[in-house]
């Protein structure tokens, strides 16, 4: 995993509209450089993307944003939907490997706490990100639903399994593990996708170290004390 949240390895990956490329894997092959490269460009579309959408974003002002020409944007990302399909991929990815990281063995209260802070902490660290996956659902997801009834749905029931197994050990109350799943991914996903309404009302956001502290112990709090067992 890298320092701001986002997994190298692809866990998931979705074909683009143009090429035979997997959307988490540019139409180049990898070197060092080539990876910098990729980073800067898929941070620069984010922020693009999630600013103006799918059509109001333009390859020029991408490239801009990641200091280069748009002739070497292109270079590794040969279309407008092949670097949207790909930052998409990436927002998916850096939530969904945490996820995938949850197993039987462990300690119930610590897998799941280890869980909410990784997703409030991609919140902080990538919140446009997760505003532009939220344009891409509303928008009834058209990029990417093959991602979503795919490797996602088979990601989460297989979380769900792992769940229901920790209730009927005793190990977890006995609560709805998909709903719980919604309410982790709503509660964090919020601060991002509402962060001009969180600083009208709270005065900050995630991006201060304090706030972000008092949010990360009130979600745990909340999320926690109604899936642990009651004694």
């Amino acid at each position: 995993m890298t320092n701001d949240g986002r997994h190298d390895s692809a866990a998931l990956s979705s074909p683009t509209a143009s090429t035979g490329a997997t959307a988490a894997q540019p139409a180049r092959g990898r070197t060092r450089i080539g990876e910098a490269n990729i980073e800067r460009i898929l941070d620069a579309a984010t922020e693009v993307f999630s600013a103006y959408g799918f059509h109001g974003a333009r390859i020029g002002d991408i490239a801009e944003s990641a200091g280069m020409s748009k002739p070497n944007l292109l270079y590794y990302f040969p279309s407008k939907e092949a670097l949207y399909t790909a930052a998409l991929s990436q927002t998916l990815e850096m939530w969904v490997v945490p996820l995938g990281e949850i197993d039987d063995a462990q300690e119930p209260a610590d897998a799941l706490k280890g869980y909410i802070v990784r997703k409030l902490e991609a919140s902080r660290a990538r919140p446009a990100a997760s505003r532009l996956f939220a344009m891409e659902v509303i928008q009834g997801a058209p990029n990417l639903m093959p991602l979503l009834t795919g490797p996602l749905r088979d990601m989460v029931d297989a979380k769900v399994a792992t769940m229901t197994r920790w209730i009927e050990a005793g190990r977890l109350a006995p609560i709805d593990p998909l709903h719980f799943i919604f309410s982790i991914w709503a509660t964090t996903q919020h601060y991002a996708d509402f962060s001009v309404q969180i600083r009208a009302l709270a005065g900050s956001d995630l991006s201060n170290e304090a706030f972000f502290n008092r949010t990360r112990d009130a979600l745990l709090d909340v999320l926690l004390k109604g899936v642990l067992p009651r004694k």
